[in-house]
């Protein structure tokens, strides 16, 4: 669907992504800052996969902050609500620990445009939720309405050019259930776990309703990790006890865009689908056979991957013990290392952000894959 959007700026998004060798690695991103390739206040958004807990993963969130706030001459806690910072971690298998940066600026109009329209990126939060809205229609709603306004902001016109939308939202911890308990308000679950992961499929129903991938007239509460043939064929939600709101970002390709890159999607149907990652490649520009040239591989500068093997319990009628191993509590890093290491055997690269969460992320048992590519033109 086409939505007008009169006197769009033009924008120019960049992308960089920078390993780690530590949670509280941020030497890349200061060596950016410090060359003037990267611009402080250009940057909005980043989404890491660092090693470790989630301790670990606060941690590495905390450096970024105490890095950029002198340079943003604002506080650290004042960077954390300005810029959204996806923290995924738990980093299994090869997976490598990495962080990615997104910057955006607006430019002039260009003398001669782009062939095709290229990657634009907009960014939007709900209000913060209280506990007892974790994993409800009320947070549904909240989340469409973020996507909408990031849509907006990208200058996306049409939700087809809408390729990967990530959403980083709150975790029930013992303090909010606690909260709740106080205030006398019924939560979805008292579970943590539980309560997390509708969290989780509220915000991916709220994607799927902002791109009209579900009709509204089928959600109400009781869909909520429930019905699984609802669910979003291009988002991917995090949940993390340091959100209080959910923090929205949107990758998308624009005709108002004068980037470097270009933004596709693909579906692996399975684990082992490795279709699904040539057609996001395709989506984004790539057009590719198997097996991908060094100078192809070249050209990929990010994917993303929302992994789903630990939403079943076989893969082409083989069974897996990813939910009944001695390691089944560790499920969703299992799942995280086995998507990273087949899509990294397709691309060459195993520094690849990987995500588990299989509540209304695309069909049960896929992985959504997002790929951005730089254009040789």
């Amino acid at each position: 669907m086409t939505h007008a959007q009169p006197d769009r700026p033009w924008l120019d998004v960049s992308v960089f992504r920078v390993p780690m060798t530590a949670p509280d690695d941020v030497s890349g991103l200061r060596q950016l800052l410090d060359s003037d390739t990267l611009k402080a206040d250009e940057i909005v958004g980043i989404i890491a996969q660092p090693e470790g807990s989630g301790y670990a993963r606060g941690y590495a969130s905390l450096c970024m902050q105490l890095e950029l706030a002198p340079r943003l001459g604002i506080s650290p806690e004042a960077v954390f609500d300005r810029i959204p910072m996806m923290m995924i971690g738990l980093c299994g298998g090869l997976m490598s620990p990495h962080y990615t940066l997104f910057a955006r600026r607006s430019v002039d109009a260009p003398d001669t445009p782009p062939a095709e329209s290229r990657l634009t990126v907009g960014i939007a939060d709900t209000r913060v939720l209280r506990p007892e809205e974790y994993g409800t229609l009320t947070q549904v709603e909240l989340v469409a309405e973020a996507v909408k306004g990031a849509i907006a902001q990208a200058g996306i016109t049409d939700l087809a050019d809408v390729h990967c939308v990530e959403v980083k939202c709150p975790a029930m911890t013992p303090a909010r259930l606690a909260d709740a308990a106080q205030q006398g308000a019924p939560v979805v679950s008292t579970n943590l776990g539980q309560a997390s992961s509708m969290a989780k499929g509220a915000c991916a129903l709220g994607i799927g309703l902002a791109l009209e991938e579900i009709p509204p007239e089928k959600l109400n509460a009781d869909v909520i990790n429930r019905n699984r043939a609802l669910y979003t064929s291009r988002g991917s939600v995090s949940a993390g006890g340091e959100q209080s709101a959910c923090r929205v970002m949107v990758m998308g390709n624009s005709d108002r865009a004068v980037s470097r890159y270009r933004v596709g999607h693909g579906v692996m149907q399975d684990q082992l689908d490795t279709a699904g990652v040539y057609t996001a490649l395709a989506s984004a520009g790539l057009y590719a056979q198997s097996p991908l040239t060094a100078a192809q591989q070249s050209q990929i500068v990010q994917m993303f991957v929302n992994c789903g093997a630990d939403a079943v319990g076989s893969v082409r009628d083989r069974r897996h013990t990813i939910h009944s191993d001695f390691l089944a509590g560790y499920a969703g890093i299992m799942a995280k290392a086995v998507a990273n290491a087949v899509v990294a055997s397709v691309v060459g690269d195993s520094m690849i952000l990987a995500s588990a969460g299989n509540e209304h992320q695309g069909a049960p048992g896929s992985n959504l894959v997002a790929a951005i590519i730089e254009c040789m033109d």
